[in-house]
């Protein structure tokens, strides 16, 4: 994972404290391709404003982006993550988005915890194998 892309989460302000960013500053600040920011265009997750044929990207666009990446890291689905970001706009003191976050956020710890049990099982199973080969 490039470095800019675990820098750059929901909780870092935009310290040059600019309205408007270009597609280039936002590939380079957060480790993406000018692709993928089209594909969260085209699914309606960001939706930055043209002048001619550039795409310009506002804080919101910019804040939007920091937590669909910070959700494909957990390992949330682009349904989920369209469903978090989109309370935002629902309850200005963002108390459902924070209830709704918080729960897909235990739900998917349960998971991998899960999945954790069942790897070290599977590890331990293989090193036994191995212990009984000749």
């Amino acid at each position: 994972m490039p470095t800019a892309s675990r820098r750059a989460a929901i909780d870092l302000p935009d310290h040059r404290g600019e309205a408007n960013f270009t597609i280039t500053e936002l590939c380079s600040e957060f480790g993406v391709t000018p692709r993928a920011l089209r594909f969260y265009e085209d699914e309606g997750l960001i939706a930055p404003r043209r002048e001619g044929l550039a795409r310009i990207y506002s804080r919101r666009d910019r804040g939007r982006l920091a937590w669909i990446l910070r959700g494909k890291r957990v390992g949330f689905s682009l349904a989920e993550i369209r469903e978090l970001i989109d309370l935002y706009d629902v309850d200005p003191d963002h108390v459902e988005q924070r209830r709704a976050t918080e729960a897909k956020c235990l739900e998917r710890i349960a998971q991998l915890e899960k999945q954790k049990i069942e790897i070290d099982a599977t590890i331990a199973e293989i090193k036994a194998f191995l212990d009984q080969l000749p």
